[in-house]
């Protein structure tokens, strides 16, 4: 169902009380009075110590390089002036350069910039730090394997560090590497994974689960765009694509994430023809999709290139999103309240194969929850009857059938774990199976190809023989017609010459007849 947003009087200025009266999962844009920044999307978005932080961006071709700041408190903005630092960093006439398409990271008491699209060339990823205690802003000198320079990259913090994914690079070719910026030593690395991973993208999502999974979502390449999901496991390094239904999961790039308890929520972004009205949430740990409230395609946040946040408002986790561009460039601010859901779910299996079996653990979980359940309300029954009676004797004959109960459900479930075990060892055989077929289909495919062009190869020279025969016989047919031409001149002039010799030999009698006269 297609639901507007709700908009706030002017009046309640004050976010809480905004908040209080307002339905789980519905958008409410907040009265702001007063200077507005300018609209814009492909921007960068953080939230720290109550204030929403907003850098550069890109409107109408043109990139911005301004920082805007949001106060929840008052429900105003107002503009960053940045004090630039440059010692050991080159002039002091540099400043903060503009950029679309950039990461930002609260880390500790500074918001760190990470590559972006910017003007001019830059062969490297480049990281700003800005301290919100002091306005102080300067180049962060980074070591070790400095990533190329992209846009459109996922930037996530896991403890320490930084965990950099895909992109699009300067000569605009998309990227799926990956690589990790120590904050500590500022040593950037290059990581080595296992299994396969996401293909090249730009512009899609990424977050942490656990601690330990780093999950990808969505994003586009130059001609589609994805609705997959891929699971990295930072221990063991695997990446691993779980099979969920993704009936109303449809392709985007350009939207945003956040998580508000062990939920992903992902608003905006489009396929290039439509945007994705729908405000969609994955339970991160039961890998299950669901709509959270949708809007209509024109709605700000119906938008390519906003921004989303988590800020924690009255004890609360707020959803927080701010620009993008759907036809016309967005500024308004815009928050929803996530409806509480239940903490007693599974986690994540560890192994990818697991992660692709998720589905029918979580089924044999439900059984088992639903006859525990049973069990429990049976026993609570019986002990109610017990109390009734008086009866101390059956209240224990109870306990102790619920206990059996119970070691018969953990019986249960170590042969629903012992399954999902052996499904794994098959997955993981399949897996192995599949890849060896996969690479002998394309070793197959490659001798085909080469088999195809020797044949093509063959026929243009078999074409060039018989033109070359062709024309060996027209040269053929020429020499003979040659040879009778000369056949025929020569018995001419045998002729010519028996002719010469008769005149000849009779002058004899002009000889004797002109005798007297030459006397």
């Amino acid at each position: 169902m297609t639901m507007e947003s709700v908009e706030i009087a002017s009046s309640d200025s004050d976010i809480t009380t905004v908040l209080s009266g307002v339905p789980f999962d519905q958008w409410v844009q907040l009265p702001v009075s007063g200077f507005r920044p300018s609209a814009r999307y492909k921007h960068a978005a953080e939230v720290a110590d109550g204030k929403l932080y907003v850098a550069g961006g890109s409107r109408n071709g043109r990139y911005l390089s301004d920082f805007q700041v949001f106060d929840f408190g008052t429900l105003s903005w107002s503009t960053l002036s940045p004090k630039f630092d440059f010692v050991g960093e080159g002039s002091s006439e540099e400043v903060f350069r503009p950029c679309s398409g950039h990461s930002m990271v609260k880390w500790g008491s500074k918001l760190l910039i990470v590559a972006g699209h910017v003007k001019g060339s830059s062969d490297s990823v480049t990281v700003w730090s800005i301290d919100i205690e002091t306005n102080q802003c300067n180049i962060v000198k980074t070591y070790g394997k400095v990533p190329i320079a992209r846009g459109g990259q996922s930037v996530t913090l896991v403890g320490s560090r930084l965990v950099m994914f895909g992109g699009e690079d300067t000569r605009k070719r998309l990227l799926n590497d990956l690589h990790i910026l120590d904050l500590e030593t500022m040593l950037w690395d290059s990581l080595e994974t296992t299994q396969n991973g996401p293909t090249p993208r730009s512009d899609h999502t990424a977050a942490l689960h656990a601690d330990r999974y780093l999950m990808i979502f969505g994003g586009s390449s130059h001609s589609i765009c994805f609705n997959d999901l891929h699971i990295l496991d930072l221990q063991t390094m695997e990446w691993s694509q779980p099979q969920i239904q993704f009936d109303i999961v449809t392709p985007r790039s350009g939207h945003a994430g956040a998580i508000a308890d062990d939920n992903w929520y992902i608003v905006g972004g489009g396929d290039n023809t439509s945007a994705a009205s729908e405000t969609i949430v994955l339970n991160m740990s039961k890998l299950v999709w669901s709509i959270a409230t949708s809007m209509k395609e024109r709605h700000p946040l119906a938008s390519e290139g906003l921004t989303l946040c988590t800020a924690l408002i009255g004890g609360e986790d707020i959803l927080v999103s701010f620009g993008g561009y759907n036809g016309r460039y967005n500024n308004e601010v815009f928050v929803l309240k996530p409806k509480p859901r239940s903490t007693t779910r599974p986690r994540i299996v560890q192994s990818p194969a697991a992660a692709a079996a998720a589905a029918s653990v979580t089924a044999a979980y439900a059984l088992t929850t639903t006859g525990e359940k049973k069990v429990l309300t049976n026993s609570v029954e019986g002990s109610k009857e017990s109390q009734t009676e008086s009866s101390p004797q059956v209240s224990r004959a109870d306990t102790d059938a619920f206990t059996m109960e119970k070691e018969t459900l953990e019986s249960r479930l170590a042969e629903v774990k012992q399954e999902n075990f052996r499904l794994e060892r098959d997955l993981d055989e399949m897996n192995n199976t599949h890849m060896d077929l996969l690479k002998e289909l394309q070793s197959v495919q490659g001798q085909l190809t080469a088999e195809t062009l020797r044949c093509f190869k063959l026929e243009m020279q078999i074409t060039d023989t018989k033109k070359k025969l062709e024309s060996l016989h027209s040269i053929e047919n020429e020499i003979q017609v040659l040879r009778q031409q000369m056949s025929i001149s020569e018995q001419d002039k045998e002729f010519g010459s028996d002719s010469s010799k008769r005149q000849s030999s009779g002058g004899v009698w002009q000889w004797i007849a002109g005798t007297p006269q030459q006397q």
